[in-house]
């Protein structure tokens, strides 16, 4: 009897690797990729069929449709950017190219009369955030990858029961990988009026052992008149009550003007795909004291291409003098180690600041395998070592600076729902420079090989690590 078990379950799992190599040829993003699941499900079929079913997914199927339904609301967007197009310079093609490609990314085109500012830190962010939730008059829109039932958690599921009980309309995202909420929470928000959702809750939810595809935007809009975008989650080590990654450094930023109405707009897709309710909303912001030139771009594996990737090439490609950016994690695929090397030869000041301290294991010894690699092209790597840097922020030259929840890694690249804010404006680069600058005051260039690294263990695991980029 126990050899017949022992046959079906042999026989199921040839089966099933078969089913996957079929799925990892046809959809392998390289053939490099692709040859490596096909060997790894021929060669161990009991270990490589569940791990191609929590990592091998690489499209979300489906979602990109619900677009139709919001066809309204898109020509709205439009007609607002047109109103708000900013003044192109003759004879300056240059610039206006590696804008263009920008816009035919998010798929939108850049907008003028937006007043940007930014926010360094927890604490400074959640106020200016709890503060405009608080002034609240007709709708709250919220979303985050982690929302978690401490301290701070309460704070907001406080603010947002006495907005309810008001009379305004809240709706609160939330991705249940990335969260930690009680059904005591849950019920709390609800019983007040709150409508809150974890972002797969009817859509192909597969649970915890499926981590692909998280929802890791982070966005609140205020009666559709002001919005807040970045690396901020909503969890007491966000404001530097986690001992271990204290004091944790992140930026978010500040917006009024037409990139509300895109913010807005990433918002209500997600919330059509995760309820099938679309949501009234208002799609003309108010005028803004400000000039800033900026567009959002929401990158996700529902896309027809791969846009975190390709938002990292163009950002690089389009650098004439300098590209900075700051990564909570540095797992680039090939198009973006070869853009950065690139540009090292064209002259670019290229320079990476990534987090000394790690908070998942993995993916911060793959960094390593990629440091040495980046730094021998002459890429300038610099780690934060006062706390944990969680910052997602952009620069390139004195004019365009990104700030959002894009990681310069393959899980955000590929594989989640992501969003940022692009500024064509010196100004706002201007302080994004700063910003930065004082940020390389607190980090030390890394300038010793992996090999000369103390801890041995570093040494030997960093090369593994980085065969598993393309699952981190």
């Amino acid at each position: 009897m126990a050899s017949w078990v022992y046959l079906l379950v042999y026989l199921g799992f040839q089966v099933a690797a078969l089913l996957c190599v079929r799925s990892a040829i046809a959809n392998g993003r390289t053939p490099q990729g692709a040859v490596g699941w096909v060997v790894f499900l021929f060669a161990a079929p009991y270990i490589a069929v569940p791990v191609f079913l929590i990592f091998g997914h690489r499209r979300y199927p489906g979602y990109i449709s619900i677009r139709r339904a919001l066809r309204t609301e898109i020509a709205a967007l439009r007609d607002l950017a047109a109103r708000h197009a900013p003044p192109r310079e003759a004879g300056d093609p240059g610039d206006v190219g590696r804008l263009k490609a920008f816009e035919r990314l998010a798929g939108v085109p850049f907008a003028n009369g937006n007043a940007l500012r930014l926010l360094l830190n927890g604490e400074a962010a959640f106020s200016e955030i709890f503060a405009a939730i608080d002034r609240a008059e007709r709708y709250l829109l919220i979303q985050f990858y982690t929302i978690n039932d401490d301290h701070l958690g309460r704070d907001l599921a406080d603010r947002l029961i006495a907005r309810a009980r008001a009379g305004v309309h809240v709706h609160v995202l939330y991705d249940a990988i990335g969260s930690e909420v009680t059904r005591r929470y849950l019920a709390r928000l609800r019983e007040a009026g709150v409508q809150i959702r974890d972002f797969h809750a009817i859509r192909r939810s597969r649970g915890r052992l499926q981590i692909n595809f998280r929802n890791h935007r982070k966005i609140v809009v205020v009666d559709g008149a002001v919005a807040f975008t970045g690396g901020l989650n909503v969890g007491n080590e966000y404001v530097g009550r986690r001992p271990a990654l204290s004091p944790w450094r992140d930026t978010m930023v500040r917006v009024e003007g037409p990139s509300v109405a895109q913010l807005q707009f990433v918002f209500a897709e997600d919330w059509l795909w995760s309820s099938g309710e679309k949501l009234a909303l208002d799609w003309e912001p108010r005028p803004a004291r400000g000039t800033a030139t900026a567009l959002v771009l929401p990158p996700g594996p529902a896309d027809p291409q791969e846009t975190g990737s390709l938002y990292f090439v163009n950002a690089i490609g389009a650098a004439q003098e300098r590209i900075w950016i700051a990564s909570a994690y540095f797992v680039p695929d090939t198009d973006v180690l070869s853009a950065l090397k690139v540009a090292v030869l064209r002259g670019v000041d290229v320079r990476l600041l990534i987090p000394d301290r790690r908070d998942h294991w993995l993916v911060w010894l793959a960094a390593y395998g990629f440091v040495d690699e980046v730094r021998h092209a002459g890429v300038g790597v610099w780690r934060y070592t006062e706390g944990f840097m969680h910052q997602k922020v952009l620069l390139i030259d004195d004019d365009i600076a990104s700030v959002g929840s894009i990681n310069l890694d393959n899980r955000s690249c590929r594989l989640n729902f992501e969003v940022t804010l692009i500024a064509a404006d010196r100004p706002f680069a201007a302080e994004v420079a700063q910003m930065l600058e004082q940020d390389f005051t607190r980090a030390e260039p890394v300038r010793a090989t992996l090999s000369h690294r103390r801890e041995k263990a570093v040494q030997l695991a960093a090369p593994l690590a980085r065969l598993l980029a393309p699952l981190l």
